[in-house]
């Protein structure tokens, strides 16, 4: 059997990921100016760098939003499409080993996934993701590198961005600790240094989306929710997450490939 390439084509940036005997081989990534540059030069750089000729490739499954702008198969190798929440649910649950999880797929905006086996549906999503990130820094911080603003909230203090409950009440109330939020940027003054402003942006965009999967959660039996796409390699998300983990009960999980689980899984969709 030949290599499987599965490819997650977004508007500029594609990842691609090789399948070899069932297991996942030097993922990458590649930022272009428009997906098909991005697309082929993804897999041809994939090919290069590994030593693999074209004849050992067998498929090609692509998804993503940009997967709709290939009409044709990839360098005349056989090429179909997998549905993106699918894609989704197969590669987070092959990489973190769960079976019952909320995929949380953390890109421009944000999608929620319910994988319960093989039975998976889209359960819904918000409009907050890295694209926000990208455009409050923009506007605030006058950058949208998400690693340059990161940096810069290494060194803020959240507690001169938001409200604390600790900052609203004497004593901490039913299922709230003093340091739990209280209002997003509700301390926030006009005279705020950089550092914090990108604190305050990085924790919100992180915040909404992990309370919006607990929300999610409501109504069923899942605990478990596996953080997948480019926000989860942010390093506010070890401190993030886990505050949110005390204090909703659940479980936040974060795979060693998390950045390319959508291309795992279109390669995994293969039959």
């Amino acid at each position: 059997m030949g290599i499987i390439i599965g490819i997650d084509v977004g508007i500029s940036t594609t990842k691609i990921v090789g399948l070899r005997d069932g297991k996942p081989t030097a993922p990458i990534r590649i930022t272009a100016a428009d997906p098909i540059t991005s697309l082929y030069g993804a897999f041809g750089k994939y090919l290069h760098d590994n030593n693999i000729q074209l004849s050992d490739v067998e498929h090609v499954m692509l998804t993503g939003v940009g997967a709709a702008y290939v009409k044709n198969d990839v360098y005349g190798v056989q090429t179909s499409r997998c549905d993106e929440f699918m894609a989704d649910a197969l590669g987070a649950r092959y990489e973190s080993k769960l079976d019952h999880v909320i995929v949380v797929s953390m890109g421009t905006g944000t999608s929620f996934v319910m994988c319960n086996g093989n039975d998976i549906y889209h359960i819904g999503g918000i409009g907050i993701g890295g694209g926000t990130l990208q455009g409050l820094s923009r506007i605030m911080l006058n950058t949208s590198d998400i690693k340059q603003v990161s940096a810069l909230a290494m060194q803020g203090d959240i507690k001169n961005i938001n409200l604390l409950i600790g900052d609203i009440s004497a004593q901490p109330l039913p299922g709230l600790p003093m340091e739990a939020t209280a209002s997003i940027f509700a301390r926030a003054h006009n005279d705020a240094s950089k550092e914090d402003i990108a604190c305050g942006i990085i924790s919100m965009v992180l915040q909404s989306i992990g309370s919006a999967a607990v929300l999610a959660a409501q109504g069923t039996d899942c605990r478990d929710m596996v953080l997948i796409g480019n926000l989860s390699l942010l390093p506010q998300c070890k401190e993030i997450f886990p505050a949110l983990e005390k204090l909703y009960g659940v479980r936040f999980h974060i795979p060693k490939y998390s950045e390319y689980c959508t291309a795992i899984g279109a390669a995994l969709a293969y039959h």
